[in-house]
This record gives structure tokens, sequence and C-alpha cells, in this order.
């Protein structure tokens, strides 16, 4: 009942509003109506428009392709000289293991001339590979700093054996001008950057905590006080260089560790009395 009582009233509602207003008017917005002069005009200027876009990627293409046509030719050669670099550098770095083999043997309570024999020995062979290497790079003059992270760290450890062989040898530090004669560089052309040799000089100092233990350890109870003056005179040249917050100083403050632990065994080692007064 309900259902139809809404169905006659919707029908009689509707019937009354068609018969109040037959035609409704629909509002539309204004057409905008141009001139056909107007169009041509327009559409002349979007064609020529057109065509002068064309015409000027017509004209810059070749020289977009010229340019980076010298860029995959330079790409090429860098990279191929990058190559040259790398296995010159797996040589260097295959020599170093070498070297470093033949020094761990220092922590075994052997003579230092029978140490020190066979790690000599490739220094020759460590000169051979940075002529190499100096060579590959004369065909790129100015580009030692391009190039010169393929061979970073390598040296960084190279320069690190020669000094502590040197102080093994002589009980002095490694200079800076001795280490690029022993490899055989040129500081004008070729030679060992500063930072590469402060960081192999840091490396150094790592080792000779546990070299001093072992000497104790086989009855040399004068090599603490040898080490400790050596370190302390080391640590106070580096503190005279303003370092910033980079991998050298990071390594520069480890050295302050080693430091403490060669004062710790001669501490032991003098309170014992094992060893001459000073």
């Amino acid at each position: 009942m309900k259902l139809a009582f809404r169905n006659a009233f919707l029908t009689f509602s509707t019937s009354c509003r068609f018969f109040l207003n037959p035609t409704p008017k629909i509002p539309f917005p204004p057409l905008a109506i141009r001139s056909a002069p107007t169009v041509l005009a327009g559409t002349f200027r979007r064609t020529l428009c057109c065509s002068t876009t064309m015409e000027g990627g017509e004209s810059h293409a070749p020289s977009l392709e010229k340019q980076f046509e010298g860029f995959r030719v330079q790409l090429e050669e860098s990279g191929s000289l990058r190559e040259r670099i790398r296995a010159v550098v797996m040589e260097i770095e295959s020599t170093a293991r070498l070297m470093q083999a033949g020094l761990l043997l220092v922590h075994q309570s052997r003579s230092t001339p029978e140490v020190l024999e066979r790690p000599k020995a490739q220094i020759a062979v460590l000169k051979g590979l940075y002529n190499q290497l100096a060579q590959i790079l004369s065909e790129c003059p100015s580009q030692y700093y391009r190039y010169h992270g393929d061979w970073r760290g390598e040296t960084q450890t190279v320069a690190s054996l020669l000094a502590f062989m040197h102080w093994l040898e002589t009980g002095n530090l490694l200079l800076h001008t001795e280490a690029e004669e022993k490899l055989g560089l040129n500081s004008s052309e070729f030679g060992l950057d500063v930072e590469d040799y402060l960081v192999g000089l840091c490396f150094m100092s790592n080792e000779l905590p546990r070299y001093v233990v072992n000497q104790v350890t086989a009855g040399d109870y004068d090599c603490p006080r040898k080490v400790l003056k050596f370190l302390t005179e080391l640590h106070a040249a580096f503190r005279m260089l303003n370092l910033r917050n980079d991998f050298l100083r990071k390594k520069f403050d480890g050295m302050k560790y080693d430091l403490k632990r060669v004062e710790e065994v001669h501490y032991d080692v003098k309170i014992r009395g094992l060893t001459a007064r000073d």
C-alpha cells in the first residue's frame, strides 16, 4: 500500500513541473566566435613555428653527435689506460704481499739480516713496476691525480714496508726522499705522494707494539726503550701537521694507542728491574 502511494505521488509531482515549465531553458556557456582571418593567422604562425623548430633541430643534430662521439673516444681511451694501470698495480700488490710475508718472521726472534734478505730482494721488482706505471702515466700528462686512486692503497702499504725495513736496519726514520729513491720515483714527474708516505708511517707504527712484545719475550729488554724513543719523536713530528678530518687524521689518531702500548711494556720491564736505569 505504501509503495503504490509513493509511486502515485512521484508521477503527480513530475507532471506538475512539466505543466508549469514546458520548455525549460538550459544555460550553456557562450561560445567564443573567432573570425576567419584570425583563425588562418593562428594556423600560419603554428606551422611556421613547427617548421623553424624542425630546421633548428636538424642543424644541431650533427654537432650533438660530434660532441658525444668525442666523449665516447675519451671514455674508451681512459678505460683502456685504467686497465693497463690496474694490471701493474696488481703486480705491485702481489710483490708487497711477498715482502709482508717475509717481514712477519721478525716476530719469531730471527736475526734482522736473515729476515730482511728476502724482502730487500723485492725492492728491485717494485722499482721496475713503478717505472712501468710512470711510463703509462707519461701518455697522459697532468692526469696523475685522476688515476692516483688506482694505486694509492698499494703505495701506502709499500711505504710502510720500506719504512719498517729501514728502521730495523738503522733504527731511524725513512725520509720521503729516500723512499722515492728506493722506488726510482721522480717528484717532478711521477713521485711518491706525501699523504701516501705519511699513511705508510702510521701503518708502520701499528707494527711496532707487537714487535716490542715479541722482542721482550725473546729476552731483548732494551727494545722497548728504543722503540719508545722512536715513536715519541715520530708522534711529536706528526703534531706539527695541521691534519684534516680524513683518513690520514684517523690513522694518526691511532698512533697514540701504539705509543701507549709501548709505554706500558717499557714500564713493566723497568719496574721489574729487567733493564738498566735511563
